[in-house]
């Protein structure tokens, strides 16, 4: 991003930008939802939804404004921003499991331009790259966002590395037969998907979209097809609109899967929820539900940069609470989350270089959506923010929670059924099972008519449980984890601190919420640095995770201790050392504080 910032930006003479952040209990929805391809039914594959909660099947141009919450900090972005989502193809088995979102930006930027940069009008919708694509693009690897510099090319891939030595491509591939094309000017991306594990710090594979910023009012707010384009030489065409040019990063958990395939060798297992194997089909779609003031207050006056919108001076509207969530169900009840056999939408997985028939819409029956979106929020007990349980939990859940005393009961990391009623969201977080059994709630999933043209509705079961925790004392030292994962003496790493055990971490739900990624530097990540990080800004645990990851709390807020095989992967900044695992963390703490425990409670119906 430093590249791409630091370019000239004029009516403005250089660029100037602002990162929108988003917050909160993983992205505001997942599901077969897309308002402008698919108005009205089940789109054809699954996306991974942000913004707005008045999210629906169908958008009305003000219905996102009309929001209650927003999974973006600024109050007053209702806007909603998506991507399909990520699948894992097993190399052993064949099986599909669904790859957690690590976190979303959006980025807008206020080029250098001869024209007057003008705020989103609410409605307007955008829709950037081809789900069909399965070849490369002709221009090849390289990133072309100008008319004047040629075609545009505006999607990629960006791979973060601890060890940049092989390619990330092969040199001679063609981007037919297994993996995508070089970037001639970025060594770190690409067209279409690499063959290397991306395990950079706090960044693994990431999407990279870029929106074109021309708008044609001729062709009107809803026609995203036509009234859109990329600037010639920074300028839009007389008459056209000069908008912010949004540019999203979607970095998605790809280490959790590193020890089940081996890169470099000209093929990759991961797959789009459109069921591109290649990448070249990654895509993205916006519709704007900005304050207009808000944002043209920003476009005029902010260059926060990749600090955040948050700290642009004079916002108005003001920000949201991100010890809060804002999230919503699903109309589309089917499993999307966990191992299954067939993506979501019996997406057929395509070949590289053989195009896709064009997406469709679901031919299952339409989809009421009518359930009230629901926002959710929590005190936190951590210095700094943390997610919370939905405040419309279930009645049983608040009880258990009260109930038990000095207790909180904590939502699981994933919500997969649509809300029962009008407020009331079911939360979920496990693959279904293959027949009902206590903790399962039945719920219907519309499929593909079956032969007669009938609309066939399959039962699935899918499994739920509390989680309650309680505070209690720290035990004190405990055996260290080498390398290889056998245990060796107990050594702190610095006065007064002692080892607590291998913990298991949630990807889009961390456990500790104090200080996330802490900047130690790249490469630099050891448990004495990352101890002495969070000591010294008043923090009482810390951990290390997939070997150069820090974080810093006062409690680990749900989690299970693991064992210690599992945190088995050596520190970047000292290989004697062990950094945590895939998502599994090496945690550190003080004697004198205390941390949390927690026990898992099966829900009562």
């Amino acid at each position: 991003m430093a590249a791409l910032a630091t370019a000239a930006s004029a009516g403005k003479t250089g660029r100037t930008f602002a990162v929108n952040h988003f917050y909160g209990k993983g992205p505001l929805v997942s599901g077969r939802m897309d308002p402008i391809v698919n108005p009205g039914v089940a789109s054809s594959h699954v996306h991974a939804i942000q913004g707005g909660n008045n999210f629906a099947l169908t958008m009305t141009d003000t219905q996102a404004l009309e929001s209650t919450c927003t999974s973006s900090l600024v109050k007053n972005d209702k806007s909603n921003y998506w991507t399909p989502s990520l699948y894992f193809k097993d190399p052993a088995t064949g099986m599909l499991e669904s790859v957690e979102m690590f976190y979303m930006n959006v980025y807008y930027f206020f080029e250098k331009t001869n024209d007057e940069i003008k705020a989103f009008q609410p409605g307007h919708r955008m829709v950037i790259g081809n789900a069909a694509l399965r070849s490369p693009p002709a221009t090849g690897g390289k990133s072309i966002l100008d008319l004047a510099d040629g075609t545009p090319q505006p999607v990629q891939f960006t791979c973060p590395r601890s060890n940049t030595n092989a390619p990330l491509y092969p040199t001679n591939s063609d981007g037919l037969h297994g993996v995508g094309i070089q970037d001639p000017g970025n060594k770190g991306a690409g067209v279409g998907f690499p063959d290397q594990n991306c395990d950079g710090y706090a960044s693994p594979l990431r999407a990279d979209i870029h929106f074109p910023s021309c708008y044609n009012p001729a062709a009107g707010l809803t026609n995203y097809k036509e009234n859109m384009q990329f600037p010639t030489n920074g300028d839009c065409p007389s008459g056209w609109i000069h908008t912010p040019h949004l540019f999203y990063e979607v970095y998605w958990n790809t280490p959790k899967f590193a020890s089940r395939w081996t890169p470099g060798q000209g093929t990759q297992p991961f797959v789009l929820s459109n069921g591109d194997p290649t990448g070249y089909g990654l895509h993205a779609d916006f519709l704007a539900g900005w304050d207009v003031a808000t944002l043209q207050q920003i476009i005029d006056n902010c260059d926060a940069g990749d600090a955040g919108m948050d700290k642009c001076p004079g916002l108005i509207g003001g920000l949201n609470d991100p010890s809060t969530t804002c999230n919503i169900a699903s109309p589309i009840q089917e499993t999307i989350f966990g191992t299954m056999s067939a993506l979501p939408g019996n997406n057929p997985i395509g070949q590289w270089g053989v195009g896709a028939s064009s997406p469709a819409a679901s031919s299952a029956a339409p989809v009421a959506s009518s359930a009230a979106p629901v926002a959710s929020s929590a005190a936190s007990s951590a210095p700094a923010a943390q997610s919370t349980a939905p405040a419309k939990a279930s009645s049983t859940s608040k009880a258990a929670g009260n109930a038990a005393g000095n207790t909180k009961v904590a939502a699981e990391p994933a919500a997969t059924s649509q809300a029962s009623g009008a407020t009331t969201v079911v939360t979920v977080g496990y693959p279904a099972a293959t027949s009902a059994a206590a903790g399962t709630t039945p719920v219907a999933v519309p499929t593909s008519p079956a032969a007669g043209g009938n609309v066939a509705t399959a039962t699935t079961y899918l499994s739920y449980t509390t989680i309650v925790y309680t505070t209690v004392a720290d035990s004190g030292a405990a055996p260290t984890a080498s390398p290889t994962g056998t245990t060796k003496a107990s050594s702190p790493v610095a006065d007064g601190w002692s080892y607590a055990g291998c913990y298991q971490d949630v990807v889009n739900d961390r456990v500790m919420t104090g200080i996330k990624f802490a900047n130690i530097g790249q490469q630099a990540v050891t448990n004495t640095k990352c101890v002495a990080y969070c000591a010294a800004r008043g923090y009482s645990m810390a951990g290390t995770e997939y070997a150069g990851q820090c974080f810093c709390a006062n409690t680990l807020r749900v989690s299970n201790k693991m064992d210690e095989v599992k945190c088995n992967m050596p520190c970047e900044g000292d290989k004697t050392q062990t950094c945590g695992g895939g998502a599994a963390l090496s945690v550190y703490s003080t004697k004198s504080k205390s941390r949390r425990s927690m026990r898992i409670m099966p829900r009562s119906n």
